[in-house]
């Protein structure tokens, strides 16, 4: 790893004066290079797959673009080796534990809704964790959740070989999606996408984000993304609410919210999550019979 991380570090003008391979995730590898300057977090994917940092490359500039939280920067992207990489700022970061710190990111996440565009997605597909994201753009919010967010889902289960009552119950609310929104016209937020606490933190006292699924849509889908598998202090919500109460009938769509998250961690993490998205499904699709 140090000859790549030298010559990841010559594209990009420095000299390293060290790397370290960090924890590797599921797909992916990571680099800390030191460069005499500033360390960089470099992360790595086979050489085919440079359309991955391309897009979280627009994401993450989309983000810092708003002021609201703290992005790393890009520093650079490109092929070495057999590998695509992607040099970010390195951010020490720590948890968002405690209730200044949820207050803090609660008001940077209120203040990042506020930043509306004129149509529903984005122009270009991106990347939910290891999962290519569908997006296109839509004048409908219900439309595009429905046929751009669970209905690839759906036809991803079924290559694979799935069929049954998840199959049926998916079916019946992507047809029925609209119903939830009959009295609610989200405006299209700029949304984080996969706002849980592993894509979060605090860095030098200020909200940070990272490895974003970019995307314009309804507010509460980030909201509701935040809750899936907690780690944010209840101050987060507090502060939130405070600055932006979310819509009175928000209760009825979180779990429309929930699924598609528990849809991808199916089909990416296998039956851990199945029954769950099982239960999500059968439940959602009752209460809009």
């Amino acid at each position: 790893m140090n000859v790549l991380a030298t010559r990841i570090a010559a594209a990009l003008g420095a000299d390293c004066t060290g790397a370290v391979e960090l924890a590797p995730g599921r797909t992916r590898r990571a680099l800390k290079i030191d460069t005499g300057d500033a360390p960089l977090f470099v992360k790595l994917l086979p050489a085919d797959r440079t359309a991955v940092f391309e897009a979280e490359t627009e994401g993450l500039a989309l983000l810092r673009d708003t002021g609201c939280f703290r992005v790393p920067v890009v520093h650079g992207s490109g092929t070495a080796d057999d590998f695509a990489w992607l040099a970010l700022e390195w951010l020490d970061l720590k948890p968002v534990t405690t209730d200044e710190d949820g207050r803090a990111f609660g008001k940077a996440l209120a203040a990042l809704h506020v930043v509306h565009g004129e149509l529903y997605g984005l122009p270009r597909d991106n990347w939910l964790g290891d999962s290519r994201q569908e997006n296109g753009t839509s004048t409908t919010w219900p439309l595009f959740y429905a046929q751009k967010r669970l209905r690839p889902q759906l036809e991803r289960l079924i290559a694979e070989g799935v069929r049954g009552e998840l199959i049926r119950n998916l079916q019946g609310i992507i047809e029925r999606v609209p119903a939830l929104f009959l009295e609610y016209r989200p405006p299209a937020s700029l949304l984080h996408g996969d706002l849980w606490h592993g894509n979060a933190g605090m860095a030098d006292g200020q909200p940070a984000v990272f490895d974003p699924a970019v995307h314009y849509g309804d507010r509460e889908a980030d909201y509701v993304m935040t809750e899936l598998f907690g780690g944010f202090p209840i101050s987060m919500y507090a502060t939130y609410q405070k600055s932006a109460p979310l819509d009175a009938g928000a209760a009825s769509r979180r779990g429309l919210y929930r699924l598609y998250h528990l849809l991808n961690h199916t089909l990416l993490f296998g039956s851990a999550y199945l029954r769950e998205t099982e239960r999500t499904a059968a439940r959602l699709l009752s209460e809009l019979r």
